[in-house]
């Protein structure tokens, strides 16, 4: 899948963004959309090999509000695995990209701020905080057990940096991380700074966890908590916990988070546990929030 995926970035990525000047002046030439549709599908099959056990379905080209420049985006099927790719097109037909496209005028964390979803999501730290960290997370996720030890080592030395957590749990190769994602959303029910206590026991335990003992692991995390343990149980087999996860999955996905742990410190994208890059990302935004002050 990986393969995929680096196919359509990086081989698209390469082909000259001269044609953005070139774009602006094909406007009077624009091709129909299905025959635009037709000329990416025969010049990605040709490029990559692409034979008929390979679909591949476009969005209809839509206005970006650059002057001849279109937006699709294709849909990649092969056998059980699945991507897609947001791509660019002029309007006549003839340049093709794959990248980022950046407004100057706009703050460029703003609409990523816009996206993110905290409302009912478990947090730590000052409300106010001048910086928010964002943490979409899957229990089960080695390297998010590495990302729990930087953040629990890192932000007791920034006050001024408060923690907020969403469930990402990847089922297609961690098991049971969906279970452990609910059992943090009952726990966060009963009594929010529970949560916590779950965030750092499955992470603490997190190899002596499998599919088959988790649902008695939580329990006893339920019970140590001081929790409820018949209301615990009831609410992990709960439609309203399932569907808490989902819209938190939802939510990750409107922000192209494929992969975890990925942070988003005050809406600026970070992937990974890089304890340094967290803290350059941490003490920007206090310069910044000093500088606007001064």
């Amino acid at each position: 899948m990986r393969a995929i995926r680096t196919v359509l970035i990086v081989g698209l990525a390469a082909i000259s963004l001269s044609f953005l000047c070139k774009a602006a002046l094909a406007q009077a030439q624009a091709e129909p959309p299905a025959e635009i549709q037709q000329k990416i599908e025969a010049y990605l099959r040709k490029l990559y090999a692409f034979g008929p056990e390979v679909k591949l379905v476009f969005s209809a080209p839509k206005e970006t509000g650059v002057a001849g420049l279109l937006e699709t985006t294709v849909e990649l099927t092969m056998g059980e695995n699945h991507d897609s790719a947001k791509m660019y097109v002029s309007k006549d037909g003839k340049f093709l990209f794959r990248g980022e496209m950046a407004d100057l005028s706009k703050d460029p964390l703003a609409e990523t701020r816009a996206k993110l979803d905290l409302k009912d999501a478990p947090s730590t730290g000052d409300p106010n905080a001048p910086v928010t960290i964002v943490e979409f997370a899957d229990f089960e996720c080695p390297v998010c057990r590495q990302l729990h030890d930087v953040l629990r080592s890192l932000l007791p030395n920034y006050p001024q940096a408060r923690l907020v957590f969403k469930d990402f749990p990847i089922e297609q190769i961690h098991p049971w991380a969906r279970t452990a994602a609910l059992a943090g959303r009952c726990a966060y029910q009963q009594n929010p700074k529970a949560f916590w206590i779950f965030y750092d026991d499955l992470y603490s335990d997190q190899d002596l966890i499998s599919a088959e003992n988790v649902w008695t692991r939580v329990v006893d995390y339920a019970g140590q908590a001081g929790l409820d343990q018949g209301t615990f149980k009831a609410c992990l087999a709960s439609p309203a916990v399932n569907a808490a996860v989902d819209a938190s999955l939802t939510n990750g996905r409107l922000l192209e988070v494929n992969s975890t742990p990925t942070l988003f410190i005050n809406g600026r994208r970070l992937i990974g546990a890089d304890a340094k890059l967290i803290e350059q990302y941490i003490q920007y935004e206090l310069a910044q929030k000093k500088a606007a002050k001064k």
